[in-house]
């Protein structure tokens, strides 16, 4: 990872707080002393996987350090309706003020650690792992992956700038399989780059002709049927990591595994995700 992850959060929040209080938050202003005290408790209001305590330290330390935070229920707990999580003290114009930042964090990760969590019982007895992709939401990507791996998932790349993925728009405009792949490796070697590199196909007739090519990391079978897919992992037998994506859904997810893939790759981890059930509230 080639980027500062801290930077990126520290961004994240002051672009969040800068849309949510702008010039001031007047409601609680008008009603609510300067130097009130008092506290509140996350009220867990559903089943589910906790994530976004580590988060929900930093968005308060960073508005008030002197808010004060005591943990109960760690990233990765099972969580029930009725826990606590957390017990935050402090000024009450503070704690009014994060308030919504902190939920909207702490619900959407829960919700993906879930979903994941959810994925990966599915999948107990294999050796297959799931996998994040890229269709996050803007700006809450390096949140969204980090909710993965609390829920039991792996992460894909981060970005376009740490592995090399020729997908289908990619061969379809380089002229095809083994012209992508070159034109690949000659970048690589001019920018002297050491990025796995990934390609996907779409036939079994593009599997071979990767094959013939050589020089990958990893095969991703894009919309494989299960059959196909178990023909394709005998086939590539076991030279390369494989990838199964496209059309996978909670029914048919453990066939695919059971076909021998290393991955399994779901977009709804992150681009459709329900929230976790989750209040703040004064006590």
């Amino acid at each position: 990872m080639n980027y500062n992850v801290e930077e990126l959060e520290d961004k994240l929040f002051d672009l969040a707080f800068a849309e949510d209080i702008g010039e001031g938050d007047h409601t609680t202003l008008c009603c609510i002393p300067e130097t009130a005290m008092g506290r509140s408790k996350l009220l867990v209001k559903e089943k589910g996987i906790l994530a976004g305590v580590d988060i929900a330290r930093k968005i308060f330390r960073k508005f008030d350090p002197e808010l004060q935070m005591e943990v109960f229920m760690e990233d990765g707990s099972e969580v029930k309706p009725g826990d606590v999580a957390f017990v935050v003290t402090g000024k009450v114009r503070s704690l009014l003020q994060t308030e919504r930042l902190m939920l909207n964090v702490m619900q959407r990760m829960s919700g993906i650690a879930t979903v994941t969590h959810r994925y990966m019982e599915l999948l107990q007895g294999t050796k297959t792992r799931v996998l994040d992709t890229r269709k996050t939401t803007p700006g809450m990507r390096i949140l969204e992956k980090q909710a993965v791996k609390i829920g039991g998932g792996v992460n894909h790349r981060m970005g376009l700038f740490d592995m090399i993925l020729l997908k289908d728009n990619h061969v379809d405009f380089a002229g095809g399989i083994s012209q992508a792949l070159k034109r690949c490796h000659e970048y690589l070697a001019e920018k002297n780059l050491p990025l796995k590199i990934e390609i996907e196909v779409r036939s079994m007739e593009e599997l071979e002709e990767v094959l013939k090519c050589g020089g990958v990391d990893r095969i991703m079978l894009d919309n494989f049927s299960i059959d196909n897919t178990r023909k394709a992992v005998e086939r590539i037998g076991g030279k390369y990591e494989t990838e199964s994506s496209g059309g996978i859904t909670n029914e048919t997810l453990r066939q695919y595994a059971e076909c021998g893939v290393d991955y399994i790759s779901v977009g709804a981890l992150t681009h459709s995700v329900k929230g976790l059930d989750l209040s703040f509230k004064a006590f």
